[in-house]
């Protein structure tokens, strides 16, 4: 099992090497850094996308209100 699900065609080793040029590109002091933008990205977008259902949700809501009537 020397490939990973969701990374497709990618293997072990590609991941290894992809690490390392990042690590030298960025340093060890940057990619926390990185990392925690990443993730505010990550949760903010997920947000974003909760507050969408939710208005598609009371979109929909608002249409059977008024067909009702």
């Amino acid at each position: 099992m020397d490939r990973l699900l969701f990374l497709g065609g990618i293997g072990f080793q590609e991941i290894l090497v992809i690490a390392l040029i990042i690590l030298l590109l960025f340093g060890g002091k940057k990619i926390p850094e990185l990392m925690k933008g990443l993730g505010k990205g990550v949760k903010s977008f997920k947000d974003g996308m909760s507050g969408a259902d939710e208005a598609n949700a009371k979109k929909e809501e608002e249409k059977k209100d008024e067909s009702a009537k």
